[in-house]
């Protein structure tokens, strides 16, 4: 571990952080740093939950507070009474079914939001050194792939939903940031994230727990569509990486490696979880239900992870399948 992150004194907001991948790096970063500030801004909407950080909750250096990142008074206050010095926006609407059902929400949350949070970053930095905004988004700004290439930091925007257009538009809003008033700023996209303590509305959860209620699990289409997966603590482990770095102005690609098409990933969630459960094999496989493909729904994500690799040396630890079976096991707990 590198001396001066444990002897150097940081004051973060983490948006978001009552979130899937927020709690994960909340915690992460509240325990592998006690000598950082780290100040938990989330307006606990139906897919955060502050009790995924129960076991933190008294730590000095922890604290919460209920906001959105809309509310510019309050944002205020919280940059004046901790001296916030770096941001992580993670606050996202991010379900693209939601989007596509309620756009304006979209638009509200992910652009408005961070336009707030970069506006106030703005007016509190002026004349500061050491700061940081860093803002987390999706490769869905990419658009889609065919069955070859990958996605890079070069690759040009293309989004098709409501969602990923409104994550390509914060992420256009940071870059004119730093372009314009010289705001420090670093951006990362990273591929699905899966792993404990996700929302029961994304896929991987979703299987797990139709499977063990014994429910049709719904896949679109006919369940070709291809995705990267990243396990969460790897992605956690990469944003703690590039916050570290120093690499203002730059965009990093984050991806797991794991290219897989959603059928043959359910197949795959049947096969471990019919076996901790102690069913026979494929007990489960007539579970599966074939529905309506979603609406402009991108055929395959992938990313290219060599700048990240060769810059920063960061590579993803995680095999799939065991990361597969400590998320199984994680909902088997709760059930």
């Amino acid at each position: 571990m590198d001396y001066n992150k444990l002897i150097t004194k940081k004051n973060i907001l983490i948006t978001g952080g009552a979130g899937f991948i927020g709690s994960h790096l909340v915690k992460h970063f509240t325990l592998k740093y006690p000598n950082y500030k780290i100040i938990n801004f989330d307006i606990l909407s139906y897919a955060s939950d502050i009790s995924r950080l129960n076991t933190i909750e008294n730590n000095k250096n922890y604290n919460f507070i209920k906001g959105d990142i809309n509310d510019t008074h309050l944002l205020n206050e919280v940059f004046q009474k901790f001296k916030i010095d770096s941001v992580i926006n993670l606050a996202a609407e991010s379900h693209v079914d939601n989007s596509i059902k309620n756009p304006y929400k979209f638009a509200e949350t992910n652009i408005m939001g961070t336009l707030n949070l970069l506006n106030i970053s703005n007016k509190f930095w002026q004349k500061k050194s050491n700061n940081l905004f860093y803002h987390i988004s999706t490769d869905e700004v990419y658009g889609e792939l065919g069955k070859k290439g990958l996605f890079s930091e070069s690759t040009s925007y293309n989004p098709k939903s409501p969602y990923s257009a409104s994550k390509a538009s914060s992420d256009h809003l940071t870059t004119a940031f730093y372009h314009t008033f010289k705001l420090p700023i670093i951006i990362s996209n990273c591929s699905n994230n899966y792993g404990p303590d996700q929302h029961s509305e994304k896929l991987i959860p979703l299987t797990i727990k139709k499977i063990i209620d014994n429910e049709k699990i719904p896949i679109y289409g006919d369940g070709k569509n291809i995705r990267d997966w990243i396990f969460v603590k790897d992605h956690v482990d990469a944003i703690d990486t590039i916050f570290h770095s120093n690499m203002i102005g730059e965009t990093f690609n984050v991806g797991g490696d794991n290219e897989i098409n959603n059928l043959d990933l359910v197949k795959k969630i049947i096969e471990i979880t019919d076996n901790k459960l102690d069913r026979k094999p494929n007990t489960s496989i007539d579970l599966i239900s074939f529905i309506e493909d979603r609406k402009g729904h991108d055929f395959r994500y992938a990313i290219d992870n060599t700048k990240i690799n060769n810059k920063l040396g960061w590579y993803p630890k995680t095999n799939f399948k065991f990361g597969l079976e400590e998320t199984i096991e994680s909902y088997l707990s709760e059930s």
